[in-house]
């Protein structure tokens, strides 16, 4: 049987792991708007690069606005794993407020270039 410490401090971790908060710690927070962004800015998504960022703009200068996030495999190097990662840090409008690099949990790759 568990001390009473040790039972707390179990309870606790099985909280934190269950509201998703112990893998969120360290986590960067914010969005990008992939409507507005610079290379700089798509850059910060998890698995992309700045040749990947760039295909983003050239898509949207080429195609117009993204109309749904989705529309983000249109773009080469961007396939349906990458997108799930990226998908948590994207808007189609309003202000960019992601500040860091997205680290992604298999590493970094500049993308699925699947395509």
């Amino acid at each position: 049987m568990l001390s009473k410490t040790r039972h707390v401090a179990w309870m606790l971790m099985i909280a934190l792991v269950a509201t998703g908060l112990g893998a969120a710690a360290g986590a960067a927070e914010g969005k990008i708007n992939i409507n507005a962004a610079s290379v700089e800015q798509l850059a910060l998504l998890p698995r992309i690069g700045p040749a990947v960022a760039q295909r983003i703009i050239e898509f949207r200068e080429e195609n117009g606005d993204f109309k749904s996030a989705e529309d983000l495999m249109l773009v080469r190097g961007i396939g349906e794993k990458t997108y799930e990662r990226l998908a948590p840090y994207i808007a189609l409008s309003g202000k960019t407020t992601l500040s860091e690099k997205v680290r992604s949990s298999r590493g970094d790759a500049e993308g699925d270039e699947r395509r």
